[in-house]
């Protein structure tokens, strides 16, 4: 059955500024009288919140790469057909602060995990699903750093990687949307906040009409 709903995905390095534009993308649709649903990975439901909990504390700093990519993809399955597949079929945007290509770009490239076999589990985890379009925000590691030591918080697992980790991670972002371009923007996460909120808010116009979602 095709989804009635549409689907995005934002993505990008922690420190990227994507999870405020997850916020403005949520109010413009339902100021608009849009019917959505703003989520995030890993989590969104009680069970994969849980999971969450375990995947970025750093007391877990001893988990191995395939514990932690099956991990995602646990707390991914859960999350897709408890919550996601639901919503689409109720003809509801769904906003999603990260999904399958962060997966591809932190254990794919960034851990250098096989990307084929990373990419077939997912498949699995996800039911085939895929978001209808992604934005990736593209972001200097150091500025992405910056920002995170200004939030004046205890870095969690991931976010306690090196620099050369991040760096490999904004190339796999990168890479995947140069093969994805009909199905992924990338904007420069370092632009205003307001800019690029319009530029977001213009491509979403589009995509609702491509779906046919009614919107004011």
């Amino acid at each position: 059955m095709i989804p009635k709903g549409l689907f995005l995905t934002f993505e990008g390095v922690d420190g990227c500024g994507k999870s405020t534009q997850v916020a403005r993308a949520v109010e413009s649709l339902q100021r608009r009288g849009v019917a959505c649903m703003a989520t995030r990975e890993p989590g969104g439901t009680r069970i994969a919140e849980k999971i969450r909990s375990l995947l970025l504390s750093p007391d877990n700093d001893a988990m191995v790469d395939r514990c932690e990519v099956l991990l995602y993809l646990a707390a991914r399955a859960q999350h897709v057909e408890e919550k996601i597949l639901p919503a689409l079929a109720d003809g509801v945007v769904v906003v999603c602060d990260r999904f399958q290509e962060a997966t591809f770009a932190y254990q794919g490239w960034g851990r250098g995990m096989n990307l084929q076999a990373v990419q077939q589990c997912n498949s699995f985890a996800t039911a085939g699903i895929t978001p209808d379009h992604t934005f990736v925000f593209d972001i200097n590691i150091d500025i992405a750093h910056t920002r995170l030591h200004n939030m004046d918080k205890s870095p969690d697992r991931l976010e306690g990687n090196s620099r050369s980790f991040f760096k490999r991670v904004r190339q796999g972002y990168q890479d995947l949307v140069r093969s994805n371009p009909q199905r992924m923007t990338l904007l420069d996460g370092g632009r205003p906040i307001d800019e690029l909120s319009l530029n977001i808010i213009s491509k979403l116009d589009f995509l609702l009409e491509q779906k046919r979602i009614a919107h004011a």
